[in-house]
């Protein structure tokens, strides 16, 4: 009897952690733990900061941005197959969810989606940035925020400047 019960909370264990679906929190998670990946987390005026004699709107939208993660994967600390692998997991994960393509990119080598999470693309909650290339590598970018707006941001980025001391410490790891 005592057997039966191990062999069913294995069986039940097994079961629970295979209908388990990854996100893209946890895939980000899981990267923090891999040495070969680059992880950052940061609220985004860490490393940017907004002029004071920005407009009131510029102000806002920059205030829109709460956070942001990256995770990548660079060519020279991983293998091919790793690459791929990671390139497929994240395209699995952004395609088996809830986040809504907005556009695609490819420059040369370099190919790249853009996926927003929101009620329109005027009121963004979250923004994913993933890419890879055959030269660098593979990674994701993902901003969170509350209603952002992309053109809003994209003129507020005009007055933005970088925290050069933050960027400093940064400068290390890339």
């Amino acid at each position: 009897m005592k057997k039966l019960y191990i062999i069913l909370a294995v069986l039940g264990s097994v079961i629970f952690t295979s209908c388990k679906k990854e996100t893209l929190q946890t895939y980000l998670v899981d990267c923090k733990e891999k040495d070969n990946f680059v992880t950052l987390d940061f609220s985004a005026n860490t490393l940017l900061s907004i002029s004071d004699t920005s407009s009131f709107e510029d102000k806002e939208a920059f205030k829109s941005i709460r956070k942001v993660n990256i995770a990548f994967l660079q060519k020279d600390k991983a293998s091919e197959e790793e690459i791929k692998t990671e390139r497929e997991k994240l395209k699995s994960i952004l395609n088996n969810s809830e986040y809504k393509e907005l556009m695609k990119f490819k420059h040369k080598e370099h190919t790249g989606t853009i996926y927003y999470l929101g009620e329109s693309t005027d009121l963004i909650n979250e923004v994913i940035i993933f890419g890879y290339s055959d030269d660098f590598g593979v990674g994701v970018v993902r901003l969170l925020g509350k209603n952002m707006d992309p053109t809003a941001i994209a003129n507020a980025m005009k007055n933005v400047k970088p925290n050069k001391d933050e960027l400093k410490k940064l400068k290390g790891i890339f």
